[in-house]
């Protein structure tokens, strides 16, 4: 007991240097130091964040290494998640929510859900029927707008936020009935006859303070698919494939079961591809 306690006051301490540290990092400009990865049993870790312009809250994610993929013991793991180490050596703002319909709104003028099936409408709920090209787009207009530079984040930069220095199934831990606390899926959206993208929030964050990273809406991300990538991929910061004929999905949604949830899972479709459960969230570079 003595050395459990010893081990959570020295997390504790951990946690609170990292926040100092980063802290000092946003004011001098500097990435250079890296953040150890946190226990899956963390309490969410205080980052340093930003709210822009339309109330888009963003959470400094840290530089890092991290096992990308899931191992071969991993129930549901698909051939294409090759486990790989791989580095983020470039710290970066992610947006704690997905885009809402609200976001969205006020940046395009308009309401690509409007009237489609399976669609409940409101400011907070999630942005659906967007098409990357459609994400990519949004990108470049707010980037016009603030003055900043806002993007898709790569696959390698959504598995480590999503992670969050975990090397479990999902972000809090391997325990498929505890998902529902941190997700919208199909055991507690589709099957209860809640057919729809929700507000975004609503559910437990993962240790660095981002919402439904598992569930709710798929999340674009700015990679085409490979599906042998992982075994040719660079260590340090990879892009993904020079080209291809479709972009990555991360993240599952509420019309999907828990197996597509994992951190690991990875879904490759069309940029043209517009649909339900279909949305993204937002990285903002650092100045």
């Amino acid at each position: 007991m003595k050395t459990k306690l010893g081990l959570l006051l020295l997390l504790l301490l951990i946690a609170v240097g990292c926040d100092d540290s980063t802290r000092n990092e946003q004011a001098t400009g500097s990435t250079t130091g890296q953040t150890q990865p946190v226990p899956a049993d963390s309490p969410v870790i205080e980052l340093p964040s930003i709210t822009n312009t339309l109330g888009m809250k963003f959470n400094k994610i840290p530089t890092g290494t991290f096992m990308m993929g899931s191992p071969g013991t991993e129930k549901a793991r698909k051939s294409d998640e090759t486990q790989h180490k791989v580095t983020i050596s470039k710290a970066f703002y992610m947006q704690t929510n997905e885009v809402t319909q609200g976001q969205w709104k006020a940046v395009m003028g308009t309401e690509p859900w409007k009237g489609e099936q399976f669609v409940k409408e409101g400011p907070n709920y999630a942005a659906t029927y967007v098409s990357w090209d459609d994400a990519v787009a949004y990108c470049k207009k707010l980037s016009e707008k603030e003055g900043k530079t806002y993007r898709l984040p790569t696959e390698a930069e959504w598995e480590y936020a999503c992670r969050a220095g975990t090397k479990t199934t999902w972000s809090f831990g391997n325990d498929e009935k505890v998902l529902g606390d941190y997700a919208w899926y199909d055991g507690n959206a589709w099957d209860i006859d809640e057919k729809y993208a929700h507000q975004v929030g609503q559910k437990t964050p993962n240790a660095f303070g981002l919402y439904d990273m598992h569930g709710n809406v798929w999340e674009w991300c700015h990679d085409y698919y490979g599906q042998y990538y992982y075994k040719e991929s660079s260590e340090k910061d990879p892009p993904g494939p020079a080209s291809g004929s479709s972009r990555f999905l991360r993240g599952g949604s509420w019309l999907y079961n828990s197996r597509f949830t994992r951190s690991a899972y990875r879904l490759g479709f069309d940029a043209d591809y517009r649909f339900n459960d279909v949305g993204f969230r937002l990285v903002r570079e650092l100045d």
